[in-house]
Parts: structure tokens; C-alpha cells; sequence
């Protein structure tokens, strides 16, 4: 169920979050115009307008697994097809993911998860080395759910992880329903992504690599 514009009103209003990690980035081009923000200390509450239902439906997922507060607005070309669109969102969001994340001090930088959606298993692990690297194991069985093309799901994550400059790799171990595997892939992702952007107190604010930079 989607979350009203009145329900988040802190993503309008950034500043009253003291200490939350947050930004908001605008993308516009001549074939979309985006605009994203993220807390990544929020609560899951999500409002997603992108004009492409089911990528809506799957940002929802990102934040509420990932407890992420985030809104996501476009509009773009989709009288032609959804891919603009599609591909412009996960760049504005790798970008404001990195911004959020800022110099990455403290942060736990990796995390792991394996979902089950019924008969689909997808793992998901991900790293904010600052080396952006995708390897993606999907094998979707048909070209569409609804109305989205299935191949827009690996443009969508290309676009995040050279934006976000992570390293992410995605593994189907199991699923025969399109949905269910697309759906395990963005649960999976969202836990993983909650994980690695945790603070970790033992840290201390450092960097967590032994170079001492990301």
C-alpha cells in the first residue's frame, strides 16, 4: 500500500532530521525529469511517482525493507517506453544513496541477505568499496510483468551501482514466477543496503577499509 505525500512530510523538510543522513538530488534531462530524496536513517515510508507502477511498486520495497525514508518523483518519455525513466531513477538514486552516505566513516560497508518470495530465492551482497562493479545472476522467464520489461530490472541496478559506486552482485537460486524472483531481488537488495549503511560503533567514525580510504 502506498504512502500518502502527508505521511512523510520530514523528506520535504530535511533540516528538522538533526543528524539523520540525508539528501535530495534532481536529475532533468530531455527525457526525464527526477527528483529523489533519501534518509537513510528513516522508518521504510516511501512515496514513489515515476508514471511506471511496477518500479514504483519495487522502490516501495527498497525502502520499507531497507528502512529508508524515500521519495521518488518523475516524469519522461513514456509514450515511447519505460527505459528512460526506468534508467534515470536508479542514476538520481545511486547518486543521492552516495551522497547520503557521504565519506562512508563509520558504516558497517557490507551486507548479505537471501530472500525467499515463495518459490524464488535471490542473494544479494553488496559493497560500498567505491569501485562500482555489478554481477548480475537473474534468469527472468518472461518479458514482461504487467507492463514492464523485465530487462529494465539489470539498467535499473547498472544505473544505481555506478552512481552509488558500489559493488553488488545478485544471485537467483531458485524461481520460476517473474515477479516473485524481480520482488526477491529489491527485498534482498534493501536488507543487504541496510546492513552495509549501518553505523558501526566499534568503529569509531573511521573508514572502514585497511588503506584508509574508499
Amino acid at each position: 500500500m502506498q504512502t500518502s505525500d502527508r505521511a512523510i512530510p520530514s523528506l520535504q523538510h530535511p533540516q528538522q532530521l538533526d543528524g539523520a543522513r540525508i539528501a535530495s538530488v534532481s536529475r532533468k534531462t530531455g527525457e526525464t525529469d527526477v527528483q529523489v530524496t533519501i534518509n537513510l536513517d528513516g522508518q521504510g515510508r516511501c512515496i514513489a511517482s515515476t508514471g511506471v507502477p511496477f518500479l514504483d511498486h519495487m522502490l516501495h520495497q527498497i525502502a520499507s525493507h531497507g528502512l529508508i525514508d524515500l521519495e521518488v518523483r518523475a516524469t519522461g518519455d513514456i509514450e515511447i517506453d519505460d527505459h528512460h525513466t526506468n534508467e534515470d531513477v536508479g542514476i538520481t538514486l545511486g547518486q543521492a544513496l552516495g551522497k547520503a552516505l557521504g565519506d562512508r566513516k563509520g558504516i558497517v560497508r557490507f551486507g548479505n541477505f537471501l530472500a525467499p518470495l515463495d518459490e524464488a530465492l535471490v542473494q544479494v551482497a553488496l559493497d560500498f568499496s567505491g569501485r562500482p562493479h555489478l554481477s548480475y545472476g537473474l534468469e527472468i522467464p518472461t518479458q514482461r510483468v504487467g507492463t514492464y520489461d523485465t530487462q529494465l530490472v539489470r539498467e535499473f541496478f547498472v544505473a544505481v551501482v555506478n552512481h552509488s559506486q558500489m559493488t553488488l552482485h545478485i544471485r537467483q537460486l531458485d524461481g520460476i514466477n517473474s515477479h516473485h524472483i524481480i520482488e526477491a531481488t529489491f527485498k534482498a537488495f534493501a536488507r543487504s543496503l541496510r546492513l552495509a549503511a549501518e553505523i558501526d560503533l566499534r568503529r569509531a567514525g573511521a573508514i572502514p577499509s585497511s588503506k584508509g580510504v574508499l
